[in-house]
């Protein structure tokens, strides 16, 4: 098990730094903005915008008698490669739009531990402690309800072992990056990712490097560069046809 330290970004939020790696957990200029803008006003959000189109237009195109009934509320499922410190997954439980249900997965080989999560201390930083202990303490392997509208499922399994077909409306591609582990952004694992996600699916990351932008396109991605969170000039988005 490789040496964790803690490490405190430029937003005032906490990481976890490798030193034998010389890696952060997140971003050195803002953990909490990183996850924010990459992940969620990136990832997250958009997919919920392209659910209500969806379901708008459904309903317009739907008999009289359909359009009578309550509306069913609308689902997303988010898998996330890279639990972690479980950021990202405690902020899109905090964050999750009024009338959306979150499923979300989680898949994580070395889960962080008890000290590690208090270390970090992102649920008293962003307001509710009681909400980020209880999402750790959830059982794993199996759904579990966080909230009324987000559901977690975290599996410890490495990311080689994925094997979803079009089950998920949202990627976030949240590994190490390709300076360490390479491995995790070859073709073979964005093409795994890629076959995850249902159609119009999209898949979001901090990284923009060259290749990663080629593999994403090679596996079948509409790849867009947009602008990075704070200290990180671009990221990448990809959406599948």
């Amino acid at each position: 098990m490789l040496k964790r330290e803690l490490y405190v970004t430029d937003d005032g939020s906490n990481s976890i730094y490798l030193p034998e790696w010389n890696e952060y957990y997140h971003s050195k200029k803002g953990a909490v903005q990183e996850a924010m803008h990459v992940f969620l006003d990136m990832g997250m959000h958009v997919s919920c915008e392209l659910a209500r189109s969806r379901a708008t237009q459904q309903f317009m195109q739907s008999d009289s008698e359909v359009r009578k009934r309550t509306p069913e509320k609308l689902s997303i499922s988010i898998l996330e490669y890279g639990l972690g410190t479980g950021l990202n997954a405690f902020l899109t439980a905090q964050h999750a739009p009024d009338g959306v249900h979150i499923n979300y997965t989680a898949v994580e080989a070395y889960p962080v531990t008890v000290d590690e999560i208090k270390m970090v201390d992102y649920g008293n930083k962003l307001g509710d402690n009681a909400l980020y202990m209880r999402m750790h303490e959830l059982a794993w392997e199996s759904p579990q309800a966080l909230t009324d509208n987000f559901t977690i499922t975290k599996l410890e399994q490495k990311f080689q072992q994925i094997d979803a077909k079009e089950e998920h409306d949202v990627i976030y591609y949240d590994v190490f990056g390709p300076r360490v582990q390479p491995d995790l952004w070859s073709i073979e694992m964005i093409q795994a990712a890629h076959d995850a996600l249902k159609k119009d699916g999209i898949l979001v990351t901090y990284c923009a490097a060259g290749f990663v932008r080629r593999n994403m396109i090679a596996a079948g991605f509409t790849v867009e560069r947009l602008p990075g969170p704070p200290g990180k000039r671009e990221m990448l988005r990809g959406r599948k046809g």
